[in-house]
């Protein structure tokens, strides 16, 4: 189950959210020659990703951003691509072009910070964008809390397109985080739960005078939740495979 897009359209070009996009999709086909060899990899980690055990000891502070832009492989880029195309938009053109630019980098950076504090003595690599483009969710969910996703369920061979309020695919998203946190630790190499997590109440928080401006409470209520204008409209095509009936 994952999302595919949003009935958010944005009231202006993201061009932030597409140079983002083409930096992280640049900077990974860059890398993709060294893909096979170890120790170019090492070396490139260890100069560019977050290092817990570095940041803690106060060291190679750059990496908190530089970190944001590396990628493992092609479905950690994929992933993370796809959320920032559904979700970026739409808060870049709440924020405007620079505030976007610098909300992202903050709450990236928040990320990387949360998960130092989680396993501040580890000596694994920390890399990928999903910490900042968290952020960029959790901003999302104080906007538009009610704005419908569509969701792509997958379940062995049946395959269906739901529409579901945003609260609750990035509700059950951030709980999945939580639980991932918890159940793992932070000195094993995996998916990095708490910088997700810190990301994203990051990016809620860092939201809040933007909603404030907005009227708080009340632009919630003048929308009941969803986003001020009128939801973007697809069209299905019904498929040519044929049927099978019992």
């Amino acid at each position: 189950m994952f999302p595919i897009r949003d009935h958010n359209p944005s009231g202006r070009t993201p061009y932030v959210t597409y140079m983002l996009m083409a930096l992280n999709i640049g900077i990974f086909l860059a890398c993709l020659p060294i893909q096979a060899d170890d120790r170019a990899i090492f070396q490139l980690y260890n100069a560019w990703a977050i290092v817990p055990y570095e940041i803690s000891s106060g060291q190679e502070l750059h990496t908190l951003i530089s970190s944001m832009f590396l990628h493992a492989g092609f479905m950690h880029l994929a992933g993370n691509m796809l959320f920032l195309y559904i979700f970026g938009d739409n808060m870049e053109d709440e924020l405007g072009h620079g505030r976007f630019l610098l909300f992202y980098l903050a709450t990236g950076v928040a990320a990387g910070l949360m998960q130092v504090v989680a396993a501040p003595f580890s000596n694994i690599p920390t890399i990928g964008a999903s910490g900042a483009i968290a952020g960029v969710m959790g901003g999302y969910l104080l906007m538009f809390p009610k704005a419908k996703v569509d969701i792509l369920i997958i379940f062995i061979v049946f395959f269906r397109i739901l529409p579901i309020p945003a609260w609750i695919m990035l509700g059950l998203w951030m709980g999945l985080q939580v639980l991932g946190g918890l159940s793992s630790s932070g000195d094993e190499g995996g998916v990095a739960y708490w910088a997700h997590a810190g990301g994203f109440i990051a990016g809620l928080i860092a939201a809040i005078p933007l909603w404030r401006r907005r009227g708080g409470t009340a632009f919630w209520n003048r929308t009941d939740g969803h986003p001020p204008h009128p939801d973007a409209r697809y069209s299905f095509v019904e498929s040519r495979i044929p049927k099978l009936r019992k």
